[in-house]
């Protein structure tokens, strides 16, 4: 089957990225079809954390990280693993990872993760108010957490340089205070970091069919439709596809870590890859969870989802056919059962999903190397949800052919080009 009409503009997927790209078109008067093989929300959209983490402005490639890596590396349970099956695959990306982690890129790449950041804050305040969407958002703040004064005092550099890119924060010395924001936890954390401006979603799926449904009522479309490979034609651009074949005169790339095979059938090899994450979700739970809890040094957070709390977190190279390793979400479990002594663990559902990540923690948010009909919006990492609405903002803006709002050369996708 052959759609012979061209659409004005197609957007490929259907999670948080892609609807909230949608829904923005449509503000700016578009007419907008979404395709997804599976529909909205999913796959990852609906499995993370459902945090705004504006916070987070520092890349995971760091000064130095290399040092640690191996150690992570060789614990197949711990909060970072490398699958040997996947090791020989993977080799690319991480010497681009290494390379990220210079002083030189890595100071580049803060900058421009702090300044989409702060469009993200300004573009989600838009996004909820234009779509109503406050009832479903969460003010509670997050904690950070250390085990003893060494684990929080290695951690200072950080919070000095989240000061410098005014995140407002409260630093926390004793179990005693960190209690008084959230009771329950063990006493061995005896340091926190507290970022009271922090928002969640009280529901991550929710939240992106929230979107999903005012796009739907002003008239956009939404159909289950797996694409496999995209064609520029001279005054179109051809999608093909198992079902039917689509034709568009502008054309969104938004399908997260199985981006980088649509890219490709157009001539862009772009080094994306996956972060599997693991977590497990208790429908209710008799713990009086407060606010969002990040336990950075074991890899995994805890947060309300409805009225339960989800357990997840780690990090997994194992790319996107390989079969998951459940005993990673039973490992973050053991742990929040020790750490939160009152949390009952029992009859939780599992669930692992694929985070899209570029080396250097960076989106690319750009037009492919072969036409301006098509932009790329993936490989988001950890922070897709935190920086979806302004990742739109910004593919409107190209769509339109106006000059974005920030420097967008650190999100191009010609900036590993000369990385070798």
């Amino acid at each position: 089957m052959s759609h012979s009409h061209v659409q004005d503009v197609i957007v490929i997927g259907a999670g948080i990225i892609g609807i909230s790209i949608a829904l923005k078109l449509q503000s700016e008067g578009r007419q907008v079809l979404v395709l997804d093989r599976s529909g909205v929300a999913a796959e990852t959209s609906a499995g993370n954390a459902g945090a705004f983490a504006f916070a987070d402005v520092i890349p995971l490639a760091t000064p130095g990280i290399m040092l640690k890596a191996p150690k992570w590396l060789l614990d197949p349970l711990g909060p970072l693993s490398l699958r040997p099956a996947y090791a020989l695959k993977i080799l690319p990306w991480m010497w681009r990872f290494w390379r990220a982690s210079s002083a030189t890129k890595y100071h580049s790449a803060l900058a421009a993760q702090a300044n989409l950041m702060t469009l993200s804050k300004a573009a989600l305040e838009r996004q909820i108010q234009v779509t109503h969407g406050d009832a479903l958002i969460r003010h509670e703040g997050q904690l950070q957490l250390y085990e003893g004064e060494a684990e929080f005092n290695a951690s200072l550099a950080s919070w000095q340089t989240r000061k410098e890119h005014e995140v407002a924060f409260e630093l926390l010395n004793s179990p005693e205070a960190i209690a008084k924001i959230q009771p329950g936890i063990h006493p061995r954390f005896t340091h926190a970091g507290f970022t009271p401006e922090w928002k969640n979603v009280v529901d991550p799926a929710l939240w992106t069919q929230h979107l999903a449904t005012a796009f739907n009522k002003k008239g956009g479309k939404i159909a289950v439709s797996t694409v496999r490979a995209i064609e520029i034609k001279e005054d179109h651009v051809l999608l093909k596809g198992d079902t039917a074949n689509y034709q568009c005169h502008q054309l969104v790339v938004a399908t997260g870590a199985w981006s980088k095979t649509l890219a490709q059938s157009i001539g862009d090899n772009l080094p994306l890859d996956t972060e599997r994450g693991y977590n497990t979700t208790f429908s209710s739970s008799e713990f009086d969870l407060r606010t969002h809890l990040t336990f950075s040094n074991h890899g995994f957070v805890v947060t309300k989802i409805g009225k339960g709390i989800r357990v997840g977190g780690a990090v997994e190279l194992a790319g996107l056919q390989l079969k998951p390793n459940f005993q990673r979400a039973d490992v973050l479990l053991k742990k929040a059962a020790a750490f939160l002594p009152t949390l009952d663990i029992s009859a939780g559902k599992q669930w692992m999903g694929f985070r899209p990540s570029m080396p250097d923690s960076l989106p690319v948010i750009d037009y492919s190397s072969h036409s301006k009909r098509v932009v790329y919006a993936f490989g988001h990492g950890h922070l897709g949800l935190t920086q979806s609405a302004s990742t739109a903002e910004l593919v409107a803006t190209l769509l339109s052919g106006e000059t974005p709002s920030i420097a967008m050369a650190p999100y191009s996708v010609e900036r590993f080009k000369t990385w070798f």
